[in-house]
């Protein structure tokens, strides 16, 4: 058989820009090409440029499928929606570090972040949150009624 598959070719370069993860089109193909080589044709690629634009292609294909990865890793798909709950109030309560929540989580229930909690463990989690938001508004409103007595009296 001719042909080495382990050559550099413009097809290779076409399957891996037309693939499902990238699916670029021919104008990103080519500004692509263009970035990494110099040269506005693909055709005109020596053999060391095809071998770059490959390797390019080929790392953002991985890094495609890592990502994607990734949102599969994003914890219990079923609290999705109490998790977000939870960050709401992380955030009334001025939590601006995931690490003030995920440590609530490891001390109430001895799980290491708010992703891997079950649907009760959220909801007991939510309910506790409430209760400190709870306590911080009254806690603000006792505080501004001291402020309006002390402003009257002076």
């Amino acid at each position: 058989m001719a042909g080495n598959t382990s050559q550099p070719s413009i097809k290779r370069v076409w399957g891996i820009a037309k693939s499902p993860e990238l699916k670029l089109t021919d104008e990103e193909l080519h500004l692509l090409v263009q970035a990494h080589t110099g040269k506005d044709s693909i055709k005109a690629l020596n053999k060391r440029e095809l071998q770059t634009v490959i390797r390019v292609l080929g790392g953002m294909k991985d890094s495609v499928k890592k990502s994607e990865r990734g949102k599969y890793r994003g914890g219990n798909t079923s609290t999705e929606n109490q998790r977000k709950k939870i960050y709401k109030l992380t955030q009334e309560l001025g939590w601006d570090k995931p690490a003030r929540v995920n440590g609530m989580c490891r001390k109430m229930f001895g799980v290491s972040a708010v992703e891997w909690l079950d649907y009760q463990q959220c909801s007991k989690l939510i309910e506790a949150l409430k209760s400190m938001v709870k306590r911080q508004e009254e806690k603000e409103g006792q505080d501004a009624g001291l402020q309006a007595n002390s402003d009257s009296q002076g």
